[in-house]
């Protein structure tokens, strides 16, 4: 891998009016024509996703709306897609122009507010004005910073991005500073990791898949050591070893056979219930795996899958854990399924959500999807913690995290 993946990267929502000079903003920040600029009203017609590195802040995404006044056809999908933005952002900024702020603004701020996200104001087009010490009132009472600038004046383009980069940091979440770990906090500096990777069909040709290559990169960067082998040459690999690995960790669809060839005095679990704890609430994933024994014929589950990869002839999340789910419940259990960012608004007439490990999307992003079943009182779970329950294996793979199996026991004896 060359680059930083998208979903670790901290994304920049840039929200505004047609034609404030949202994409000439981020042309400005990346210093090069990244996004199309036209004084037509409705340029942009989609997301715009632009990666970079920004330096100090590190590697970032832009997400560069389209502007919520357009009156074309496509108006009310682009709104809806600029709206999704707001679940994916890790700060607004909010280009403004002419010294407009209306309710379109407001609304901004208040989306940012009800997530507690920071709000970066952008006054572009200075050249043709300052703002007026009455719209600085308006920005300083919806609690957001302002900086000044004009997209078109190039000359005076890095004291320009250096004071945004400078309002950038200083409004950036405290998260964006403490990287949660993937295995780092489980074996310590000196130990060893040993990671069952099966190759099949859905492995990229060679590569590995992002999950993997990122335990491994954690562990690296945690002083610790890693032994990568396939599940067939698993045991044979522990024989070679001087001593016990600190931890095994495997792809859940081999989680049974990992169980049962690794000694009982070795932690181990599986790359999807890591991913669970890293993207979004391992605990509340546990408890959702104990909502499984509740299902009954005629109910309606989800399968969530965060990427758009084209879907193997024995796919894990459209065939293997339709099958599992109901050779363990004995029902007839109506499975839909979504991927990438088409998660349903409205979940209330599922049972359960089963998702993916998340790793081509943000914790954020992840924490967001699972606030929506909250509030429809749907339990959610993930891949690797609901194939370990319907394997039967699921306390073992959770031991390592002491709260998620406390959890899943207290719900087991609940249902």
């Amino acid at each position: 891998m060359q680059t930083t993946p998208k979903s670790m990267r901290l994304q920049i929502g840039i929200f505004g009016r047609t034609n404030v000079g949202k994409s000439s903003f981020l042309n400005m920040v990346a210093g090069q024509d990244v996004a199309i600029t036209s004084p037509v009203p409705g340029t942009t017609t989609d997301v715009v996703e632009k990666p970079m590195e920004l330096l100090p802040v590190g590697p970032v995404v832009f997400l560069d709306t389209a502007g919520v006044d357009d009156v074309s056809v496509l108006s009310a999908e682009r709104i809806k897609r600029a709206s999704l933005v707001f679940d994916r952002a890790d700060v607004f900024v909010l280009i403004t122009a002419d010294g407009v702020w209306e309710e379109y603004e407001e609304m901004i701020c208040q989306q940012a507010k009800k997530r507690s996200l920071a709000v970066i104001v952008v006054c572009n087009k200075i050249d043709l004005g300052h703002p007026t010490e009455m719209f600085c009132q308006k920005v300083k009472e919806a609690g957001a910073e302002i900086v000044l600038c004009s997209s078109v004046e190039m000359q005076k383009r890095e004291e320009y991005v250096t004071n945004f980069k400078s309002t950038l940091i200083e409004s950036l979440p405290e998260e964006h500073f403490r990287p949660p770990a993937i295995i780092g906090d489980l074996v310590p500096p000196g130990g060893l990791a040993v990671l069952i990777v099966p190759i099949d069909l859905q492995a990229p040709k060679g590569r590995l898949i992002l999950p993997q290559v990122q335990t491994i990169r954690d562990a690296l960067d945690s002083d610790a050591a890693v032994m990568v082998v396939k599940e067939r040459e698993y045991l044979s690999a522990l024989s070679l070893l001087s001593g016990k690995p600190d931890l095994v960790v495997c792809d859940s669809q081999v989680v049974q056979k990992m169980v049962a060839d690794t000694p009982k005095d070795v932690p181990c679990t599986t790359f999807s219930i890591l991913f669970a704890r890293l993207k979004g609430d391992l605990v509340g994933a546990a408890k959702g795996a104990a909502a499984i024994e509740r299902l009954k014929k005629g109910d309606r589950v989800l399968v969530a899958e965060s990427c758009t990869h084209h879907a193997a002839e024995d796919d894990i999340g459209r065939v293997k854990i339709p099958r599992w789910l109901r050779q363990f419940t004995g029902a007839d259990i109506a499975i839909d399924v979504c991927s990438g960012r088409d998660y349903p608004e409205d979940l209330h007439n599922y049972s359960l959500v089963i998702h993916c490990g998340g790793c081509m999307i943000t914790r954020r992003e992840m924490l967001s999807r699972v606030s929506k079943a909250e509030t429809k009182d749907v339990p959610v779970t993930n891949y690797g913690v609901a194939i370990s329950h319907l394997q039967g294996v699921i306390k073992r793979v959770l031991e390592p995290f002491p709260a998620a199996l406390f959890a899943y026991n207290a719900e087991r004896e609940r249902v």
